[in-house]
């Protein structure tokens, strides 16, 4: 049975058409995803781990629906929550960044009966979301409708990532299921060749007016002229790679990078991931069987393994053979000719084994013909050489900052063409996805012959103007010699603790990290959360590298390079006290607790909800601990819906100040200890500066 869905067009001329077609993309998508749990027969399963690098699988089926409720809220489309509860523990996933604690006992998951209403909850209202919410076409990026299209392809993603899971869980807790038929065409796999692919120029990227919905990193522009090169006919079938098995190279160090021989020591990894040995060879598991290897399949495998592959082929044949880079998988498509995702859909031909047109598994290598090639898109992801970049003219979306940043850091290599699952935005030509090396899809790979040396290059600078300021307001002095504000801040804090326990300290709203290594000189511990991940991602960087660079304008095209070390600073052992993770200030889990020290720095007037803040501070504090919060209370309505202000404003002609406001709320379970002005200065350009003057405030807890 197919589970064909179009990916809906962003333009009409009706749009309570695009309405009820949006209607039915998202119902469909949303219990196509729930269908795909059915395969999970054992309730147990869904607490397991099916890696141990991921989460069990309950937090992914729950994942998806609280990321509608949290872009929805952050948006401000909807003013009220569903769960916060839930949507706290299912906020964020696993990109395997070290900064993301994996500690079993760090997560409470509720029940499958209690994520199943949640999601019922979700379906019921985002469809009356859909019906009453005005709609103009296009729709763009400013659309409250992107965010609704976010949601619906974010959990497309979730539908492939989630089905590479299961084929990790235990075999004896899976079924099989009739919406998810898989192929059962197996044989000898075709003789693998180097075919001809002629010279050309290739564009990649999209413009903002581009007809479907797409992530951020799709949209720029970058060109490049490729010299003629070598690709493989098809893909690397299960055949071909066994005989690299059987000719030891698994055990050859030889045919491995650094990070490949790293891998395999901590795996012991002997064969790809979804093989078993067997008495008469190898298993392959499926979605929901276990079968004799199919030989003609293409194999399933991560960028380790399919590097260490082409060495072995390159020793093997006496030719130089690699993975494809980005620009060449391009020019590969564009000299098969291969429709756009449209073109194939609106004359609705099978042309791949993708958007799950075909089955719910690989078919043959020698199946779906583009040209002189097979497989150019779909059946299985084909592993690039090529790490994720920005196109020229990226940009963030701001309901999704964090979405393809973080994987801009040279370890997250692009995977293209689809797999038999890609659905969405995922089976269109112009989609781009990133991962880490050892990270398992349902990808594989083909390999080239070529001399092109590609023109990407890996900027070590932070440039992008926001993060460049907040390193430098953490990080960087100032021409007006006000003294860095996060570390006098921390410096201040440290004072008042002089005589109190010094175990652990929350750093709520650290930005780019000083006031929390600042705040490791005088605890054994602190952890230090940011709403933003992209300043978490600068953090972490800093923490693990020991160095931070960035770029930081003066005037006009004129910039300055700047490189923070923290053994300038004194801070290299702090690394080892200091955590980094994302977090909502306003939806904090519950595992954050039991410090001695919590510091908000210059967040309050930053927070949607401050009440509803400053309401759980008391319980996550020890006895006796101080609280300690700066800010300049320069209350927006950007930021904080009017009603929420805590002060600022006028009630029945009188003034309200923030301090009173801070006293109502706080003082039933803090004494103010004390209360200072701080100045600080954000830097612009090497004339602009921003003076403010935050007062800070002292709790402590009764």
């Amino acid at each position: 049975m197919k589970h064909v869905i179009k990916l809906p067009t962003l333009a009409g001329n009706n749009s309570e058409e695009k309405r009820k077609e949006i209607k039915t993309y998202f119902q469909s998508c949303y219990k196509r995803y729930e269908s795909l749990f059915n395969i999970v027969a054992d309730k147990d399963a869904y607490f397991q781990k099916a890696d141990p690098l991921r989460h069990p699988i309950i937090f992914y089926y729950g994942h998806t629906a609280t990321f509608f409720i949290n872009k929805l809220k952050l948006a401000k489309i909807i003013d009220t929550r569903i769960d916060p509860n839930l949507e706290s523990i299912f906020a964020v996933g696993v990109d395997e960044m070290s900064w993301d604690d994996l500690n079993d006992a760090h997560y409470e998951w509720p029940t499958l009966s209690q994520t199943q209403a949640y999601r019922d909850k979700v379906y019921t209202l985002v469809s009356e979301l859909i019906d009453s919410l005005p709609l103009t076409l296009p729709i763009t990026w400013e659309s409250p409708w992107w965010v609704i299209l976010m949601g619906i392809e974010h959990e497309n993603i979730h539908l492939e990532t989630s089905s590479v899971l299961i084929r990790q869980l235990p075999f004896e807790s899976i079924r099989e299921d009739r919406r998810w038929q898989e192929c059962m065409q197996y044989g000898e796999a075709p003789q693998n060749e180097l075919l001809e692919v002629t010279a050309g120029k290739v564009t990649l990227g999209k413009s903002k007016d581009a007809i479907l919905f797409g992530w951020d990193n799709e949209y720029g522009t970058h060109q490049a002229d490729i010299p003629a090169f070598k690709a493989s006919k098809y893909l690397t079938s299960n055949s071909e790679f066994l005989a690299f098995i059987q000719d030891g190279g698994y055990e050859n160090d030889i045919f491995w990078c650094n990070e490949g021989r790293a891998w395999k020591t901590f795996t012991k990894a002997k064969h790809p991931l979804f093989w078993k040995k067997s008495e008469n060879g190898y298993i392959l598991r499926t979605l929901s069987r276990k079968i004799a290897l199919p030989l003609n399949w293409p194999v399933e495998v991560n960028y380790l393994e399919a590097e260490a592959f082409c060495k072995w082929k390159s020793q093997k044949e006496g030719i130089t053979v690699r993975l494809p880079a980005e620009d060449e998988y391009i020019r590969l498509q564009d000299v098969c000719d291969i429709p756009s995702y449209l073109e194939w859909r609106d004359r609705g031909e099978t042309i791949a084994n993708i958007d799950l047109e075909g089955f719910a598994s690989s078919v043959p290598v020698d199946h779906y013909r583009h040209g002189d090639f097979y497989d150019v898109i779909g059946n299985a992801w084909q592993w690039s050489r090529t790490p994720i970049y920005p196109f020229e003219g990226f940009k963030v979306h701001p309901v999704y900052d964090d979405f393809t940043v973080p994987t801009f850091d040279g370890k997250h290599n692009l995977i293209n063409g689809g797999s038999w699952i890609s659905c969405g935005n995922l089976a269109t030509q112009k989609s781009r996805y990133g991962f880490r090396r050892h990270f398992y899809q349902h990808a594989g790979f083909r390999y080239v012959e070529s001399g092109y040396t590609e023109q990407v290059t890996t900027n070590s600078y932070t440039t992008d103007s926001i993060i460049s300021q907040y390193c430098h307001f953490g990080w960087g002095e100032n021409r007006l010699k006000v003294e860095n504000y996060p570390a006098k801040c921390a410096r201040i804090a440290l004072a008042y603790m002089k005589n109190r326990p010094k175990r652990k300290a929350f750093d709520i709203g650290c930005a780019i990290g000083r006031s929390t290594f600042e705040l490791a000189r005088g605890f054994y511990e602190v952890i230090g959360v940011d709403f933003s991940t992209r300043f978490i991602q600068e953090a972490q960087k800093l923490k693990e590298n020991g160095i931070l660079r960035y770029v930081m304008p003066t005037e006009g095209d004129l910039e300055t390079f700047h490189e923070v070390s923290l053994t300038a600073f004194g801070l290299e052992n702090e690394c080892k006290k200091v955590a980094f993770w994302q977090a909502d200030a306003c939806n904090l889990k519950p595992i954050f607790k039991d410090f001695d020290l919590i510091f908000a720095g210059n967040l309050l007037d930053r927070l949607y909800d401050p009440k509803k803040f400053l309401d759980s501070i008391a319980s996550r504090l020890n006895e006796g601990g101080l609280f300690i919060m700066t800010s300049p209370y320069t209350w927006q309505e950007e930021s904080t819906p009017k009603e929420k202000w805590i002060g600022g404003y006028k009630k029945d002609g009188e003034n309200v100040s923030t301090l009173e406001g801070l006293k109502e709320i706080l003082e039933p379970q803090f004494e103010l200890f004390d209360r200072q002005d701080i100045p600080f200065v954000i830097q612009e350009t090497a004339r602009k500066h921003q003076h403010t003057v935050a007062e800070m405030t002292v709790w402590k807890k009764r």
